[in-house]
């Protein structure tokens, strides 16, 4: 009986310990997070698709995050999504003609906004729209492109 209770108070730690395994690297690999370490300003941008973005997602440079999603709406006015940025202060020097793109991490990866910089003196600034985007790709869209381009050269 005595093995049986220590076999069973073993089992009953791993099973313990396992379970805060999983919720540290479900705490550690989600970001919750707005803007790590100060201020920041918002600024939004238009786009006809964003695919599977969400909130919290990050906004980067040249692979550097600069801030993060911190909301996505749909615009009855215009017929798009609105994608509101929370830029940290630091990079208030982005110039106002910048390009935002929706791109992925990896093949299937999370997908983040991607920024281009323009050549504009004139800077973002808080409740600055960026009027040049790019929206995202669906791979599920352009399979269904390839294989329909694909099956009219077959036919012909």
């Amino acid at each position: 009986m005595r093995q049986s209770a220590a076999l069973e108070v073993t089992t009953g730690l791993f099973v313990v310990l396992g379970i805060a395994a999983l919720f540290y690297l479900a705490t550690k690999t989600t970001d919750y997070r707005s803007i790590p370490g100060g201020q920041s300003y918002v600024v939004r941008a238009y786009f006809n698709n964003v695919g599977g973005l969400h909130v919290g997602a990050p906004v980067q440079i040249g692979g550097v995050t600069v801030g993060r999603v911190v909301g996505i709406r749909y615009s009855m006015k215009r017929y798009q999504a609105v994608v509101r940025m929370a830029l940290r202060d630091h990079a208030d020097h982005i110039p106002s003609d910048s390009t935002a793109s929706i791109l992925t991490q990896g093949v299937l990866g999370q997908q983040y906004v991607g920024l281009s910089p323009g050549g504009a003196p004139t800077f973002l600034k808080n409740g600055s729209t960026i009027h040049f985007t790019q929206s995202a790709i669906i791979l599920e869209h352009l399979l269904g492109q390839l294989l329909t381009h694909g099956s009219r050269g077959k036919g012909k």
